[in-house]
């Protein structure tokens, strides 16, 4: 069992408004822009580009971090089914990795909480990304077993659910998350799902 970590894992409400405070927007907007581009079936980075044109993702996230505003993943963060879910999941035999569309940063500070996981990593430790089909062939080689018993846990349709099914996997989509929510009813999102959960704690249940 391998799990995203943003709006899977994680409540991304803190960082959103990090980024608002850094562009000198306000947190209505920057949650208007974020609904927009989830809408039009666009990358999120897409809203702070629709703030600020040009917008270079890794050259502002290390700005921040010199100016002491790095991204924060914090026990207040996670989503309150996480702990509980990870550790049944754990006690009933199943291997747990959690592994996303993250910074490395971000990977220090969920090992930094001891979750009740086996092993974590990002997609910059890795060099790879979602939907890149390189990003699940590591998983596939990361997680024990064969790929299709390895199921894959995310909140979005294009970066988690289409590619974890390309590479032989199954899927869960959970519903939450502006990408969660809005694409669980699609073909593409929920439809494409082997299963479609609202809370983690539903795992356990439905894979005994």
């Amino acid at each position: 069992m391998v799990f995203d970590v943003g709006e899977t894992l994680v409540d991304d409400t803190r960082e959103w408004q990090a980024w608002a405070e850094w562009l000198g927007v306000p947190p209505h907007t920057m949650s208007a822009l974020v609904g927009a581009v989830t809408a039009q079936g666009r990358d999120n980075a897409d809203a702070l580009r629709l703030i600020q044109p040009g917008f270079d993702l890794p050259a502002e996230r290390s700005a921040r971090i010199a100016a002491g505003r790095g991204e924060q993943i914090t026990e207040a963060d996670l989503y309150g089914d996480v702990r509980p879910a990870l550790s049944e999941l754990r006690s009933l035999g199943m291997w747990v990795g959690i592994a996303g569309n993250q910074t490395s940063r971000a990977g220090d500070c969920l090992r930094a909480l001891d979750l009740p996981a086996d092993a974590i990593a990002t997609s910059q430790e890795w060099g790879a990304a979602k939907p890149d089909p390189a990003f699940f062939t590591r998983v596939a080689e990361w997680a024990p077993g064969s790929p299709n018993e390895i199921v894959y846990v995310g909140d979005h349709p294009a970066n988690d659910i289409g590619p974890a099914k390309t590479a032989g996997l199954r899927t869960v989509l959970v519903r939450r998350g502006p990408w969660g929510y809005l694409w669980a009813d699609d073909p593409v999102g929920g439809g494409a799902a082997d299963w479609v959960i609202d809370s983690l704690t539903d795992l356990p249940r439905l894979l005994r």
